[in-house]
C-alpha cells in the first residue's frame, strides 16, 4: 500500500508522474471494487508513457471556486521546493500537463495543498528535518522550473517526505515549558521514565530559558499541538511533538529528527499523525503489520524511539497512515505479522 485517500465521487484527484507531469481524474472515473480486488493498472486509466509511473496523488476540494485561496507545494528528492497557485491546475486535459521540471535522476517526493499561514516540514533519509514558513517559498507563475532550495543535503542524502504543519506562534521558552509540562503529565499517567520525556535542546535559541505558562496558554498550545511520526527502516520509531521542531530559514541543513547513530539505518517515514490513526508497515521481505498510533511512545527528537516492527533482518520500506479506520472484517495483527499478502 502506497496511498490511502478518502473522497466523494465528484472530487477531482491529481496524479503526478515520475516525469513531473500532472493528470486529473474525478473519483467516479476510478474503478469501483471491494477490498480484495486488484483494481486497474494506471496505464489503463491515464495516458502514461513507457516507464512513466504515478508517484504522488492529491485529493482536491470539490468546490473549484475555493482553489484560488489555496496553493500547491512540491518537494523533490534533491531538496528543491516550489509553490504554485492551485488554480494553475484547474484545466488539465486528458494528455496531462507539466507540473514540475525535474533534473535527471530526480523525482517528486511530496505534493500538498497549503496556505500562507502554514509551515513546510522536509525530512531526509539521514534522519534530519527542516521546518520553514510556506511564505518563504515565493509563488511561481510557471510550471517548468525546478523551484528553490528547501534543504541543503549532505553527501548521499535524499529527501524522503514533505508535510504541511499548522503554524503556532510561540516563543522558544514557551515551547520548552509546554513540552516539559506535557512530558511530566504523560510520565505521571504511564509511569514511564526519562525515555518518554520530550526535550527541547538548546540549539543556540535565544530566550530558551524556562517560562511560566498559564492554564489558558497550556490549553491553547495543547489544542494546536501536532505529533510527527518518525520511523527508521530498522523498525524503530516514535512520535514527537511538532513544538520540538523549531522553525528556521529555508535552505539550511535542518535538525535531528531521529537518532540513527546507535542502530544505523535510514529514515523511511516522517509525517503528522492523530492518536486515533492506524499504521501499516511493510518490509522488503513482504512482511506487513498494522498497529495503532496510540501505542507508539511520544519521545524527543534526538532519540531512537522504540521497537515498532521486529524486522528480523529485513528493512521497513513503506509506512502508511490509515485515518480512523475500523478493524472489522480485517485480518488481525498476528496474521499480518506472520506474512499476510501486502497490497
Amino acid at each position: 500500500i502506497t496511498g490511502f485517500y478518502a473522497a466523494s465521487t465528484h472530487q477531482p484527484m491529481l496524479f503526478f508522474s515520475s516525469t513531473g507531469k500532472a493528470y486529473k481524474l474525478k473519483v467516479w472515473r476510478l474503478p469501483l471494487g471491494n477490498p480484495q480486488s486488484k483494481g486497474k493498472a494506471f496505464v489503463n486509466l491515464l495516458p502514461l508513457d513507457k516507464h512513466e509511473t504515478v508517484t504522488n496523488i492529491l485529493t482536491l476540494p470539490e468546490d473549484e471556486a475555493a482553489w484560488d485561496r489555496l496553493d500547491i507545494v512540491f518537494a523533490t528528492r534533491s531538496g528543491d521546493v516550489r509553490r504554485n497557485k492551485l488554480s494553475d491546475f484547474v484545466n488539465v486535459n486528458r494528455a496531462g500537463k507539466i507540473a514540475m521540471k525535474l533534473e535527471e535522476g530526480d523525482a517528486i517526493v511530496g505534493v500538498a495543498l497549503c496556505t500562507e499561514d502554514q509551515d513546510v516540514l522536509l525530512s531526509t533519509a539521514s534522519g534530519r528535518s527542516i521546518r520553514f514558513a510556506v511564505d518563504e517559498v515565493r509563488v511561481f507563475k510557471g510550471r517548468d522550473s525546478t523551484g528553490v532550495r528547501g534543504v541543503r543535503l549532505g553527501e548521499d542524502d535524499t529527501v524522503i517526505s514533505m508535510a504541511i504543519l499548522r503554524r503556532v506562534e510561540a516563543t522558544p521558552a514557551e515551547r520548552a515549558a509546554y513540552l516539559k509540562h506535557a512530558a511530566s503529565l504523560r510520565a505521571a499517567v504511564s509511569g514511564e521514565g526519562e525515555e518518554a520525556t520530550a526535550v527541547v535542546e538548546d540549539e543556540a535559541e535565544e530566550g530558551a530559558e524556562d517560562a511560566s505558562l498559564s492554564v489558558e496558554r497550556i490549553a491553547e498550545l495543547g489544542a494546536a499541538e501536532e505529533f510527527i511520526l518518525t520511523i527508521a527502516d530498522t523498525g524503530f520509531g516514535k512520535r514527537t511533538s511538532s513544538y520540538d521542531y523549531r522553525r528556521t530559514g529555508r535552505g539550511g541543513q535542518g535538525i535531528v529528527a531521529i537518532d540513527l547513530s546507535k542502530r544505523g539505518g535510514k529514515l523511511v517515514a516522517s509525517f503528522p499523525v492523530e492518536d486515533t490513526d492506524q499504521l501499516l508497515l511493510v518490509t522488503d521481505g513482504g512482511q506487513l503489520i498494522r498497529t495503532p498510533v496510540s501505542q507508539i511512545r511520544v519521545a524527543g527528537r534526538n532519540t531512537q524511539g522504540v521497537t515498532i516492527f521486529r524486522t528480523s533482518g529485513e528493512k521497513v520500506v513503506s509506512v502508511e497512515r490509515l485515518a480512523e479506520t475500523a478493524e472489522e472484517d480485517g485480518p488481525d495483527e498476528a496474521e499480518l505479522a506472520s506474512g499476510g499478502d501486502a497490497g
